[in-house]
């Protein structure tokens, strides 16, 4: 990018940026409460509380692996100017849109992804591309949920069989306390890698225009602006997603609701420390699933989940594709 853009030019697209995690927030809040709610442990307006409030905090366990694996191991720094950053937030907002208007929960991390890459490669072409991140990131799309059902699927059957002696009363109360703690960690687990998304992009940009030095790094400041904007989406919730995670996949108790925050809890805090970025929706959805199928097969709406995966499919190149346009657009105009 241009080293001579000026500060009010940054500024704005250090907004959109901003705009971009809000509306990650709002949109993936189901992620982090469909669950608790669900199972009636926490009623919406409490459970958007307790999600954001360790959404903020999560910048305080994790390190900052995930933010620089958007920053520098999608496309190459060296390529990444204003159009491309602005391409890629208007590819993945609007993405994030539709799917929110539709109730599907998609993927906020895999749109901004296809974002970088259609904005990239409209610029600079494949030879843009930083494979070796990419094709981490591309795996991660199949492999957290499949980790998460995995795990969530384990889970169930431990607990299961742990508490084969106690009363089906007993078993609830428990696991109606037990699941703030799930919760708290899965919330955790989500603030931790998907606001690192948006501090790379933040970071990259500033990188690109000479604000940072010679050495790519995530001023503190952009932790913290990144953590609040999606701590804000998240208190401002994501209601018609929550209905889909929670209620219409299957049917969730709280023991359920515990074994599927704790498998997805696991998955993210493994990928976050890995500098991993995965889709907190891919992976809460395939815990969802993986408990569901723990009581039996049919009792998992598989024609919701299908549609779920259609959705997963397209977010990246639906994402790419709407970046690419307009980085074409906005060349056009310049």
């Amino acid at each position: 990018m241009d080293a001579t853009l000026g500060f009010p030019i940054v500024a704005g697209l250090i907004a959109v940026a901003l705009l971009f995690d809000f509306l990650n927030g709002l949109h993936d809040a189901a992620n982090s409460i469909a669950t608790i709610v669900s199972t009636r442990v926490l009623r919406p307006q409490y459970a958007v509380l307790w999600a954001a409030f360790f959404n903020f905090v999560a910048f305080m366990v994790f390190g900052l692996h995930v933010a620089n694996t958007i920053g520098t191991g999608i496309i190459e720094p060296e390529v990444i100017n204003a159009q491309v950053i602005f391409s890629a937030l208007v590819g993945a907002i609007v993405w994030n849109l539709v799917t929110w208007a539709l109730g599907i929960p998609s993927s906020s991390s895999h749109a901004l992804i296809g974002g970088l890459l259609g904005g990239g490669v409209a610029k600079a072409g494949v030879s843009a591309v930083v494979w070796s991140g990419l094709s981490k990131t591309l795996l991660a799309i199949v492999v957290s949920p499949l980790i998460g059902f995995v795990l969530a699927l384990v889970l169930v059957a431990i607990v299961s069989w742990a508490s084969v002696r106690s009363t089906p009363f007993a078993v609830d109360r428990a696991f109606r306390i037990l699941q703030y703690f799930s919760a708290s960690l899965y919330s955790l687990g989500h603030g931790g890698n998907d606001a690192q998304k948006t501090m790379g992009i933040i970071a990259v940009l500033l990188y690109s225009q000479g604000y940072l030095g010679s050495e790519f790094s995530i001023p503190f400041w952009v932790v913290l602006a990144c953590q609040s904007a999606m701590a804000l989406g998240t208190l401002l919730g994501g209601w018609r997603i929550v209905r889909t995670m929670g209620l219409r996949i299957t049917r969730l108790t709280p023991m359920q609701g515990f074994c599927a925050e704790t498998g997805g809890a696991a998955t993210l805090f493994a990928a976050t420390f890995l500098g991993v970025p995965v889709s907190t929706t891919h992976t809460i959805t395939g815990a969802i699933v993986g408990v569901g199928a723990a009581r039996r097969v049919s009792a998992v709406r598989w024609n919701v989940a299908s549609s779920i995966v259609y959705a997963w499919v397209i977010t990246v190149p639906a994402a790419a594709l709407v970046a690419a346009v307009t980085y074409w657009i906005v060349a056009l105009l310049k």
